[in-house]
């Protein structure tokens, strides 16, 4: 019987021992897991954005809309303030703004405007910031043959224009308008030249490029130089590149981008200078650059007397 005693003592206190040693290992895990250090808040948590809203309907006070001030100039049309109490401008389009109904930070979009995200247009470490977007993008001819992208920017317009009507849905038919001309380039020989030129034009334009005092259309069949051509980067925009590949002394001159539809043409020229490898001194340097430099004058006086005869200007529209 003592011994029966004995290991019944025995196997109690080494009971014991183990209930006060390991739940507190496994406290300490609980502890470490539940840990608040261990969380990051996100920066861009709209949370965070309730809280501050929150905040600032406690600091409204009563709504006195007699006491609010007017809105003026508003050309995408009034929204309520954070507090729901006064009228103010609402957000046009592109601008930064609030995702939701509340009005926090940026401000919420105008009529006929919705906040979005894109993240096609965000490079690699960047942070795509929701803009105000234009619920319909279903093009407008206005009354004044400009075409307006949506109804967005057509009220806009309409803002500073009341006499402003809709001539009919879809674009105006134009003439193509150069909208990026081909920009003049200089460089050493063996190197890759690039031109491009975008262009609006409804009809759907074609675009072509030549060389001055050549009547061919390039790239014809010299191998070191290619064309290519796709659609946007808008509606109704047409965009091409002419590529020269390891340009030589011949190349240089003076290029033109053509554009044409059913309604008539339009075109843009730029100079490509091409130093040879004899210029490595100042004088033969400067020699060229300076036929490269006359060059690009005698084109920018040319243009200027092609838009005084017309009338148009590429740069506008």
């Amino acid at each position: 019987m003592p011994w029966e005693i004995i290991l019944c003592g025995i196997m109690l206190l080494l009971n014991m021992i183990t209930c006060e040693s390991f739940p507190n290992k496994f406290d300490e895990d609980i502890d470490k897991r539940i840990d608040p250090l261990d969380y990051v808040i996100d920066p861009l948590d709209y949370d965070r954005f309730e809280d501050q809203f929150d905040r600032n309907v406690t600091a409204c006070g009563e709504c006195s809309p007699e006491l609010c001030p007017v809105a003026q100039e508003c050309r995408a049309g009034l929204i309520l303030d954070s507090c729901g109490c006064c009228q103010e401008c609402g957000n046009l389009e592109g601008q930064t703004c609030d995702i939701g109904d509340f009005n926090v930070f940026y401000g919420l979009c105008g009529t006929d405007l919705q906040c979005k995200i894109d993240d096609l247009d965000v490079g690699d470490g960047e942070v795509a910031e929701p803009q105000c977007v234009c619920q319909s993008q279903d093009a407008l001819c206005g009354s004044d043959d400009r075409t307006y992208m949506n109804i967005c920017q057509f009220k806009e317009a309409y803002f500073s224009n009341s006499a402003l009507k809709i001539k009919r849905k879809g674009p105006c038919k134009t003439v193509p308008i150069i909208k990026v001309p081909p920009q003049n380039l200089v460089n050493v020989t063996g190197s890759s030249m690039v031109f491009l030129c975008e262009v609006f034009a409804f009809p759907m334009a074609m675009i072509e490029w030549k060389k001055d005092g050549r009547d061919i259309i390039l790239p014809g069949d010299d191998p070191h130089i290619s064309v290519q051509s796709r659609g946007g980067p808008l509606k109704y925009e047409l965009s091409s590149w002419l590529q020269i590949e390891k340009a030589g002394l011949a190349d240089a001159g003076t290029y033109r981008c053509v554009a044409r539809n059913e309604l008539g043409s339009i075109s843009a020229m730029a100079v490509l200078g091409v130093l040879g490898p004899g210029t490595d001194s100042s004088r033969d340097s400067s020699r060229a650059l300076f036929h490269f430099s006359s060059a690009v004058t005698q084109i920018s006086q040319n243009d200027r007397r092609e838009i005084d005869s017309s009338g148009y200007d590429a740069s506008v529209g």
